[in-house]
């Protein structure tokens, strides 16, 4: 008989996780989903557990945070932010904390979004942080950890963005002529790489695994 299993995901209201939360409710391979965020989304569904959290202080809430899979969708921009700081504690202090809290209630796979450039060495702040949670993740011992770079993201978002949609409008075009080594740096579905996520996730394998966006798309399609 099959293991019955629990994932959890964090920021299911964003871009990627909102197609992510649909699909992992959707998949046989989840008795229960538990949706963690600073405020509770307007979906009903059996399997769906939400918990709303401060992420300052999620040790508080580590009774709740129990699951076999978690995927982190958490992210903002250093404009949204309002400062370096600020974008730091989201795209990583909130990140690495998840991570090790789920880790001492016994998750086996830690799955995160970061970006295509995420470099610990990287002089760009931005790429910096990125790479910096990809190796303290990696460190803390899950059994597998996934790690997903996706180039610039498609899709319709709540807040405005305006240079992604600048971004997009001329990359959109060139997408076609964008082969062989440069298909990483084509622009990616957000629902793509929901799908590329549960799908690494059922492979239950062991280890680091990285995917560039090329290796995201395929994995999603």
């Amino acid at each position: 008989m099959q293991k019955t299993r629990t994932a959890l995901i964090a920021g299911a209201s964003g871009l990627v996780g909102s197609h992510l939360l649909r699909i992992l409710l959707q998949s046989n391979r989840y008795s229960q989903v538990i949706s963690i965020g600073r405020r509770e989304l307007p979906i009903i569904h059996p399997k769906l557990d939400q918990q709303v959290v401060d992420f300052d202080d999620l040790k508080k809430y580590k009774a709740e945070l129990v699951a076999d899979d978690v995927f982190c969708c958490l992210g903002t921009t250093i404009k949204k932010a309002g400062s370096k700081e600020a974008f730091h504690k989201v795209d990583y202090t909130y990140v690495t904390k998840l991570a090790e809290v789920t880790l001492e209630k016994k998750a086996t796979q830690f799955l995160v979004i970061t970006a295509m450039g995420a470099d610990a060495g990287s002089m760009i702040f931005y790429n910096k942080v990125k790479g910096e949670v990809e190796r303290d993740v990696q460190q803390l011992g899950f059994p597998a950890v996934h790690i997903f770079r996706p180039s610039l993201l498609l899709g319709n978002r709540e807040e405005h963005r305006a240079g992604e949609e600048f971004g997009a409008k001329i990359m959109r075009p060139l997408s076609g002529l964008m082969l062989g080594p440069l298909r990483k740096y084509r622009p990616i579905q957000a629902e793509t790489v929901a799908k590329a996520m549960l799908q690494a996730a059922s492979k239950d394998q062991v280890g680091v695994h990285i995917y560039p966006s090329d290796q995201i798309e395929r994995l999603g399609s």
